[in-house]
């Protein structure tokens, strides 16, 4: 034992002198940041134990209306990879890039999607070119996870390997999901594939699943919807029975409670849409998000 200390020691001075290679040190985990908890938690898979990651949009909270802080900005300076959704759903994250400086890797996670365009009856909010919420849809959510390894890749090639066996084994998990998904709704008759939430966040979701998602706001929660919309929203509620009525974690439960209360319905849990609950709910990852979305929305549907 003394023998091998004396020969560490030995190498260390020659390294220290010149006379050896430095000597080889664990490597560092690879400072991340994600926008928003969503994207967060499938950086944190992809990458894990070889990132550090900072989430700037934390859990139940509003990306649409986040305002970045000195602390965001020193986070992303110091980062190697920023990672977005893109398709305008984070307006203030060009402005952070600058002034923070960041000259690092941006990874678009969204690039590559077919983007749906906005419903015809969406405020005047700003989003005009595409609904941004693609991760609705898990079959999008392979391509987030497909960008997010090349972006980890390129910023730590020697995790490459890992990173893309990890994001091997999540791609299945996401194709085990969306088949029990599909099954879920198919025992639900297509005419009562009908729900209220509290703003447009679910088109993706809608169009993969086939259910009619009604919304009294648009895409973006910082609008408010028009007295003549929500009466129109409420005469269809009547006329056609619908009882699937949700609140979402990231905004304010008043006026969908003012929807159901002079509809004739209940409000019925709450779904996750923009943002992951915190750690001890039931939203706290991407699948889990998902799949108590699913068990929420069947439930509710069965009611209409």
């Amino acid at each position: 034992m003394k023998r091998n200390t004396l020969k560490f020691l030995a190498l260390a001075a020659l390294a220290a002198h010149g006379f050896l290679p430095a000597l080889v040190t664990a490597a560092e985990p690879v400072p991340v940041v994600a926008s928003f908890s969503i994207l967060g938690d499938l950086v944190q898979v992809v990458g894990g134990e070889r990132v550090k990651l900072t989430t700037l949009a934390g859990p139940n909270a509003d990306a649409h209306a986040f305002t970045p802080s000195p602390r965001d900005a020193r986070a992303v300076l110091n980062a190697r990879l920023l990672v977005i959704n893109g398709l305008n759903f984070e307006p203030w994250a060009q402005k952070l890039v600058k002034s923070a400086g960041y000259k690092g890797v941006t990874v678009v996670a969204a690039s590559g999607v077919p983007a749906r365009p906005m419903q015809e009856s969406s405020d005047s909010h700003g989003h005009h070119e595409a609904d941004p919420h693609a991760w609705q849809n898990p079959d999008n959510v392979l391509l987030y996870v497909k960008n997010i390894t090349a972006g980890l890749s390129k910023v730590d090639p020697a995790g490459a390997a890992a990173y893309q066996a990890n994001a091997a084994a999540y791609a299945a998990e996401l194709k085990m999901f969306d088949a029990w998904a599909k099954a879920q709704f198919a025992s639900i008759p297509a005419a009562r594939r009908k729900v209220i939430t509290s703003h447009d966040a679910f088109g993706y979701f809608a169009a993969h699943y086939q259910i009619s998602f009604l919304a009294p706001e648009g895409i973006s929660t910082d609008t408010e919807p028009s007295a003549r919309h929500v009466a129109e929203l409420i005469r269809q509620m009547k006329r056609e029975k619908i009882k699937a009525v949700f609140v979402e974690n990231m905004s304010n439960p008043k006026l969908i409670a003012q929807l159901s209360r002079d509809a004739g319905a209940a409000v019925g849990g709450t779904l996750y849409s923009d943002a992951l609950s915190g750690p001890e709910e039931a939203g706290s990852s991407y699948l889990k998000m998902m799949r108590h979305n699913v068990t929420q929305l069947v439930a509710g549907m069965r009611l209409n």
